[in-house]
């Protein structure tokens, strides 16, 4: 399989495209569904969602190890191979799924019981609910295994195409059902019916991209193939337990340490800024099977050359928007959230957004890492962090607040980064000189440059006016500088590549 620079930039925009459009159907639907729901239901409703992808974690990172181990095959040529560990994988997830579904169902009644204050109204209405997703546990496996398949051979249209409908029904069904006077059970009962559409539907495409997986022959378990799946897919299952912790630590800290205000002032920043950062998980989620293909080629310069010019557009898009939340982020909280909250939230959306770019650029390492087969590391790494940031976290919360839980954050990700380059450079993976071939050292001076010129601005407290004047003028020649000497050739076709294809697809719709 012969990945080009031009698919992974199509594929990455699918991607975004596929995280986008189910967000803003969900900020047009959900006051809808509130109200006609009710917040009591519409808590369960989520409560139900949180307790599903709790539960997926039956899953053991076999999605991620099927995309990894099935790109492995299509870099090394050996697409005979792919029947046997696509069915072994999927159908070892399915089991898993079967197990996991069997627990969540025990379980059920102690949650909706004991841990849950679920109103006693609604108790029947819950139990039915959860019960009901309990037994849709084997199908969610399954499709993550099909839609790693598909992710694997590079056929993110398929994904999408796929992924668009069943992600915007989450909103959409329970919209749909509300005339019909439908309850919990029903809404949750369409729900999992969607999610077994996209089941099928995805098994339909593997069939479409791999003819290999049609023959009845074709179907075989193989046990053997299990142990290096579990292996890998354990560490996985390490990182995905212990992420969510490191991510939400710093809220539980504030609503113990401080106060539920505090929390609010907080929290609203950290969703918006953090919301960009769906921009490099579309990005890594292509990188991720094309990165697995190149390495299992043995082509290091060209996995070289794919991570430094993956970070480079990140660095160039993000930065300066980031640039822009810092050097406005007062104005901004203020036209948005009133004077009060911009004078307590400035600090912290300006210390966040910083962490954001940070963190941006170590989702490149991080799939590296665990595409060329070292899960461990980046597992490794979340276990080291998690002690240190939790002690930090309750330092400089208790001593600064909210500022402080800012600053913890983006130091945590910023130890982050650095260990998964230091791991990528230690490696072997990559190296100082390809970064500097490929134009990443430039753009990294680059971006500096312009952060320096409105960083002195604030400093030098320029008022919003001055600094708006500087903006015009300052990213205008940022824009041309960066086409002039920051991107080389290869970055210009890509550039042309698109602007001409939506061009021509402009031109067709008129």
């Amino acid at each position: 399989m012969k990945i080009r620079g031009s698919l992974l930039a199509r594929n990455t925009l699918l991607n975004l495209a596929g995280q986008v459009i189910p967000l803003l159907i969900g900020l047009a639907t959900i006051p809808y569904i509130v109200r006609g729901l009710g917040t009591e239901r519409f808590g369960v409703l989520a409560i139900a969602s949180v307790v599903l992808g709790y539960f997926s974690l039956f899953d053991l990172g076999l999605g991620r190890a099927t995309t990894k181990f099935v790109a492995d095959c299509l870099g090394r040529g050996k697409q005979q191979e792919l029947p046997e560990l696509i069915w072994t994988s999927v159908g070892f997830q399915v089991l898993l799924g079967l197990a996991g579904g069997v627990c969540a169902g025990a379980i059920t009644p102690l949650l909706v019981g004991r841990i849950l204050k679920i109103p006693m109204t609604l108790v029947g209405e819950t139990t039915t609910a959860l019960l009901i997703l309990a037994a849709s546990l084997p199908v969610v496996l399954a499709c993550n295994g099909l839609r790693g398949v598909l992710e694997a051979g590079q056929r993110f249209d398929m994904v999408n195409y796929i992924k668009i409908p069943a992600s915007t029904s989450v909103f959409l069904l329970p919209a749909l059902a509300l005339p019909f006077g439908l309850r919990l059970p029903g809404i949750v009962l369409l729900l999992v019916l969607s999610r077994l559409g996209a089941m099928l539907a995805y098994l339909w495409a593997c069939f479409k991209a791999f003819p290999a997986l049609r023959p009845r022959s074709a179907f075989r378990f193989q046990s053997r193939l299990l142990r290096p799946l579990a292996v890998y897919g354990g560490w996985l299952t390490v990182t995905n337990i212990v992420s969510p912790v490191l991510v939400y630590l710093d809220r539980f800290l504030i609503g113990s340490l401080l106060s539920m205000a505090a929390l609010t002032y907080y929290t609203v920043p950290s969703e918006v800024v953090t919301r960009l950062l769906i921009v490099p998980s579309s990005l890594v989620a292509t990188l991720f099977p094309a990165f697995s293909s190149i390495d299992a080629s043995g082509d290091k310069s060209k996995l070289e050359e794919f991570f430094a010019r993956s970070i480079k557009p990140l660095l160039l898009i993000l930065g300066p928007l980031l640039l822009l939340i810092v050097v406005f982020s007062r104005e901004l909280l203020d036209l948005w959230l009133g004077a009060e909250f911009a004078e307590r939230a400035t600090g912290v959306l300006q210390i966040l957004a910083v962490g954001v770019l940070i963190n941006s650029m170590a989702f490149v390492p991080f799939s590296l890492l665990q595409a060329t087969g070292r899960p461990d590391l980046t597992a490794k790494f979340h276990l080291l962090e998690l002690p240190l940031y939790a002690g930090l976290a309750w330092i400089l919360i208790g001593q600064m607040g909210i500022v402080g839980a800012a600053l913890a954050w983006t130091a945590r990700v910023s130890v982050d980064a650095a260990l998964l380059f230091g791991a990528a450079w230690r490696l072997r993976l990559v190296s100082l000189q390809a970064l500097i071939n490929n134009g990443l050292v430039k753009s990294i001076f680059g971006v500096a440059g312009l952060a320096t010129l409105l960083g002195l601005s604030c400093m030098a407290g320029v008022s919003v006016v001055g600094r708006g004047v500087l903006t015009v003028i300052l990213f205008p020649l940022f824009a041309l500088g960066t086409w002039r000497f920051l991107l080389d050739q290869w970055d210009k076709r890509i550039v042309t590549s698109f602007a001409g294809r939506w061009l021509g697809s402009a031109e067709r719709a008129e």
